[in-house]
Protein backbone atom coordinates (compact mmCIF):
# COMPACT_ATOMS: atom_id res chain seq x y z
CA UNK A 1 0.00 0.00 0.00
CA UNK A 2 1.40 3.48 -1.03
CA UNK A 3 0.32 6.97 -0.05
CA UNK A 4 1.01 9.85 -2.17
CA UNK A 5 0.28 13.96 -1.11
CA UNK A 6 -0.97 15.70 -3.90
CA UNK A 7 -1.70 19.01 -3.54
CA UNK A 8 -2.02 19.89 -7.15
CA UNK A 9 -4.10 23.27 -7.26
CA UNK A 10 -3.42 24.53 -4.28
CA UNK A 11 -1.75 27.54 -3.32
CA UNK A 12 0.70 27.84 -0.43
CA UNK A 13 2.36 30.95 1.62
CA UNK A 14 5.16 30.42 2.81
CA UNK A 15 7.00 33.19 4.56
CA UNK A 16 11.00 33.56 4.58
CA UNK A 17 10.44 30.72 1.90
CA UNK A 18 13.82 31.66 0.14
CA UNK A 19 16.43 30.09 1.90
CA UNK A 20 17.72 27.84 4.67
CA UNK A 21 14.66 26.00 6.65
CA UNK A 22 11.94 28.21 4.21
CA UNK A 23 13.32 26.85 0.95
CA UNK A 24 13.20 23.36 2.24
CA UNK A 25 9.64 24.09 2.61
CA UNK A 26 8.79 25.61 -0.64
CA UNK A 27 10.89 22.86 -1.96
CA UNK A 28 8.42 19.91 -0.50
CA UNK A 29 5.05 21.73 -1.13
CA UNK A 30 6.66 22.26 -5.29
CA UNK A 31 7.25 18.40 -5.20
CA UNK A 32 3.91 18.15 -4.09
CA UNK A 33 2.39 19.81 -6.86
CA UNK A 34 0.75 22.72 -4.87
CA UNK A 35 1.35 26.80 -6.31
CA UNK A 36 4.29 28.56 -3.80
CA UNK A 37 4.34 31.82 -3.06
CA UNK A 38 7.44 32.51 -1.15
CA UNK A 39 7.84 36.28 0.77
CA UNK A 40 10.72 37.55 2.11
CA UNK A 41 11.67 41.15 2.53
CA UNK A 42 14.89 40.55 -0.01
CA UNK A 43 15.20 39.50 -3.33
CA UNK A 44 16.83 35.89 -3.44
CA UNK A 45 19.89 35.24 -6.08
CA UNK A 46 17.64 31.94 -6.90
CA UNK A 47 13.99 30.72 -6.26
CA UNK A 48 13.66 27.44 -4.72
CA UNK A 49 12.30 24.64 -7.32
CA UNK A 50 11.48 21.13 -7.64
CA UNK A 51 10.58 18.61 -10.27
CA UNK A 52 10.73 21.60 -13.10
CA UNK A 53 8.20 23.67 -10.94
CA UNK A 54 9.78 27.15 -9.13
CA UNK A 55 8.22 29.37 -6.71
CA UNK A 56 7.25 32.95 -7.37
CA UNK A 57 8.70 35.69 -5.08
CA UNK A 58 7.07 38.81 -3.40
CA UNK A 59 9.00 41.04 -1.38
CA UNK A 60 7.12 41.28 1.78
CA UNK A 61 7.90 42.71 5.52
CA UNK A 62 5.93 40.00 7.46
CA UNK A 63 5.99 42.36 10.28
CA UNK A 64 4.09 45.36 8.56
CA UNK A 65 0.19 44.83 9.07
CA UNK A 66 -0.60 47.68 6.47
CA UNK A 67 1.93 45.86 3.91
CA UNK A 68 0.75 41.90 4.82
CA UNK A 69 -3.04 43.04 4.21
CA UNK A 70 -2.09 44.52 0.59
CA UNK A 71 -0.50 41.40 -0.29
CA UNK A 72 -3.26 39.22 0.93
CA UNK A 73 -5.93 41.11 -0.74
CA UNK A 74 -3.07 40.71 -4.46
CA UNK A 75 -3.76 37.19 -3.88
CA UNK A 76 -6.28 35.14 -6.04
CA UNK A 77 -6.73 32.30 -3.28
CA UNK A 78 -4.40 30.90 -0.55
CA UNK A 79 -4.81 27.08 1.03
CA UNK A 80 -2.19 27.00 2.92
CA UNK A 81 0.13 29.38 5.30
CA UNK A 82 3.64 28.19 6.74
CA UNK A 83 4.80 31.49 9.30
CA UNK A 84 8.04 30.62 8.51
CA UNK A 85 9.92 33.68 9.23
CA UNK A 86 12.03 34.08 11.99
CA UNK A 87 15.51 33.65 13.67
CA UNK A 88 17.59 35.39 16.19
CA UNK A 89 21.51 36.44 17.02
CA UNK A 90 23.03 35.16 20.40
CA UNK A 91 21.85 38.21 22.64
CA UNK A 92 21.70 37.94 26.25
CA UNK A 93 18.96 39.56 27.75
CA UNK A 94 21.09 42.38 29.42
CA UNK A 95 23.17 42.60 26.18
CA UNK A 96 22.84 44.52 23.24
CA UNK A 97 19.94 47.41 22.14
CA UNK A 98 16.95 46.77 23.89
CA UNK A 99 14.92 47.29 20.50
CA UNK A 100 17.19 44.26 19.24
CA UNK A 101 15.05 41.63 21.46
CA UNK A 102 11.86 43.33 20.96
CA UNK A 103 12.46 42.93 17.01
CA UNK A 104 13.43 39.25 17.61
CA UNK A 105 10.10 39.23 19.33
CA UNK A 106 7.79 40.91 16.42
CA UNK A 107 9.99 38.71 13.94
CA UNK A 108 9.28 35.50 15.36
CA UNK A 109 5.52 35.65 17.10
CA UNK A 110 4.13 39.51 15.65
CA UNK A 111 4.10 38.43 12.28
CA UNK A 112 2.95 35.31 12.27
CA UNK A 113 -0.17 37.02 13.87
CA UNK A 114 -0.28 39.24 11.41
CA UNK A 115 0.15 37.26 8.54
CA UNK A 116 -2.48 34.63 10.00
CA UNK A 117 -5.29 37.37 10.17
CA UNK A 118 -4.17 38.66 6.78
CA UNK A 119 -4.66 35.70 4.98
CA UNK A 120 -7.49 33.87 6.82
CA UNK A 121 -10.41 35.41 4.41
CA UNK A 122 -8.69 34.06 1.49
CA UNK A 123 -8.13 31.08 3.10
CA UNK A 124 -11.66 30.30 4.16
CA UNK A 125 -12.68 31.63 0.40
CA UNK A 126 -12.01 28.37 -0.23
CA UNK A 127 -13.83 26.41 1.94
CA UNK A 128 -11.11 26.09 4.62
CA UNK A 129 -7.42 25.27 4.58
CA UNK A 130 -4.14 25.03 7.14
CA UNK A 131 -1.93 27.56 9.04
CA UNK A 132 1.81 26.07 10.32
CA UNK A 133 3.55 27.90 12.70
CA UNK A 134 7.60 26.93 12.53
CA UNK A 135 8.29 26.65 16.35
CA UNK A 136 11.45 25.73 18.12
CA UNK A 137 12.74 23.38 21.08
CA UNK A 138 14.02 27.21 22.41
CA UNK A 139 10.42 27.65 23.09
CA UNK A 140 9.86 24.31 25.17
CA UNK A 141 13.27 24.94 27.03
CA UNK A 142 15.58 27.30 28.41
CA UNK A 143 17.08 29.28 25.75
CA UNK A 144 20.03 30.99 27.24
CA UNK A 145 21.46 33.76 24.83
CA UNK A 146 18.50 33.65 22.91
CA UNK A 147 16.19 34.61 24.93
CA UNK A 148 13.67 36.94 23.44
CA UNK A 149 13.70 34.00 20.61
CA UNK A 150 12.49 31.30 23.19
CA UNK A 151 10.15 33.92 24.44
CA UNK A 152 8.60 34.27 21.01
CA UNK A 153 8.85 30.76 20.26
CA UNK A 154 6.37 29.70 23.41
CA UNK A 155 4.36 32.51 22.34
CA UNK A 156 3.89 31.20 19.26
CA UNK A 157 2.82 27.49 20.40
CA UNK A 158 0.60 29.17 22.45
CA UNK A 159 -0.79 31.02 19.40
CA UNK A 160 -1.34 27.97 17.75
CA UNK A 161 -3.38 26.58 19.92
CA UNK A 162 -5.78 29.39 20.17
CA UNK A 163 -5.93 29.93 16.72
CA UNK A 164 -7.04 26.24 16.62
CA UNK A 165 -9.86 26.70 18.75
CA UNK A 166 -11.03 30.11 17.46
CA UNK A 167 -10.73 29.05 13.63
CA UNK A 168 -12.02 25.29 13.76
CA UNK A 169 -13.66 23.72 11.99
CA UNK A 170 -12.87 25.60 8.59
CA UNK A 171 -8.72 26.38 9.43
CA UNK A 172 -6.57 23.97 10.87
CA UNK A 173 -3.66 25.06 12.86
CA UNK A 174 -0.60 23.13 13.91
CA UNK A 175 3.02 24.08 15.25
CA UNK A 176 6.21 22.33 14.04
CA UNK A 177 8.71 22.15 16.91
CA UNK A 178 11.66 21.90 15.13
CA UNK A 179 15.43 21.34 16.08
CA UNK A 180 18.76 21.72 15.03
CA UNK A 181 18.84 22.18 11.19
CA UNK A 182 21.52 21.88 8.54
CA UNK A 183 21.13 24.90 6.63
CA UNK A 184 23.72 27.22 4.51
CA UNK A 185 24.11 29.22 7.39
CA UNK A 186 24.80 26.35 9.80
CA UNK A 187 28.77 26.89 9.65
CA UNK A 188 27.12 30.44 12.23
CA UNK A 189 25.71 28.14 15.03
CA UNK A 190 27.70 25.27 14.92
CA UNK A 191 31.27 25.93 12.83
CA UNK A 192 33.17 23.98 10.45
CA UNK A 193 32.40 19.97 9.10
CA UNK A 194 33.81 18.63 11.96
CA UNK A 195 32.05 20.75 14.20
CA UNK A 196 28.48 20.18 12.48
CA UNK A 197 29.19 16.23 12.68
CA UNK A 198 29.87 16.11 16.23
CA UNK A 199 26.89 18.48 17.01
CA UNK A 200 25.27 16.31 15.18
CA UNK A 201 26.26 12.66 16.58
CA UNK A 202 24.28 14.76 19.95
CA UNK A 203 20.97 14.06 18.32
CA UNK A 204 19.62 10.75 18.85
CA UNK A 205 19.29 9.94 15.00
CA UNK A 206 23.28 10.90 14.21
CA UNK A 207 22.61 14.28 12.32
CA UNK A 208 21.24 17.61 12.22
CA UNK A 209 17.66 17.80 9.90
CA UNK A 210 17.82 18.63 6.48
CA UNK A 211 15.49 21.45 4.92
CA UNK A 212 13.44 19.12 3.37
CA UNK A 213 12.92 17.33 6.47
CA UNK A 214 10.99 19.92 7.44
CA UNK A 215 8.74 20.67 4.61
CA UNK A 216 7.80 16.85 4.50
CA UNK A 217 6.18 17.48 7.25
CA UNK A 218 4.96 20.37 6.58
CA UNK A 219 3.55 18.84 3.46
CA UNK A 220 1.50 16.41 5.97
CA UNK A 221 0.16 18.72 7.89
CA UNK A 222 -1.29 20.45 4.83
CA UNK A 223 -2.32 17.33 3.43
CA UNK A 224 -6.03 15.80 3.95
CA UNK A 225 -4.21 12.51 5.51
CA UNK A 226 -3.85 15.49 8.44
CA UNK A 227 -7.39 16.53 8.44
CA UNK A 228 -8.56 15.63 11.96
CA UNK A 229 -4.82 17.14 13.43
CA UNK A 230 -4.99 20.37 14.74
CA UNK A 231 -3.86 22.47 17.83
CA UNK A 232 -0.41 20.18 17.88
CA UNK A 233 2.97 20.42 18.38
CA UNK A 234 5.10 18.14 15.94
CA UNK A 235 8.18 17.76 17.32
CA UNK A 236 10.82 17.36 14.64
CA UNK A 237 14.07 17.34 16.07
CA UNK A 238 15.58 13.90 15.85
CA UNK A 239 14.61 12.60 19.11
CA UNK A 240 15.51 15.71 21.12
CA UNK A 241 18.61 16.27 23.08
CA UNK A 242 20.26 13.76 25.51
CA UNK A 243 19.97 15.62 29.42
CA UNK A 244 23.21 17.08 30.32
CA UNK A 245 22.79 15.13 33.77
CA UNK A 246 23.22 11.63 32.59
CA UNK A 247 26.47 12.38 31.56
CA UNK A 248 26.87 14.23 34.89
CA UNK A 249 25.89 11.75 37.24
CA UNK A 250 28.52 9.66 38.90
CA UNK A 251 26.68 6.27 39.23
CA UNK A 252 25.58 3.86 36.16
CA UNK A 253 28.54 4.14 34.31
CA UNK A 254 30.00 1.69 31.90
CA UNK A 255 32.92 0.22 33.08
CA UNK A 256 36.24 1.36 31.20
CA UNK A 257 37.36 -1.94 29.03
Amino acid sequence: MSLTLDLGGRTVVVTGGVRGVGAGISRAFLAAGADVVAVARRTPQTLPEADGRTARFVSLDVRDPDAAQAFADGLDRVDVLVNNAGGGPYLPVAEGDLRTHLKIIELNLSSALIMSRALRPKILERGGGSVINIGSVSGVRPSPGTAAYGAAKAGLHSLTQSLAVEWAPDIRVNTLILGMVRTELAHLHYGDEEGVAAVGRTVPLGRLADPYDIGAACVFLASDLASYVTGSSMQVHGGGERPAFLDAATVNKEESR
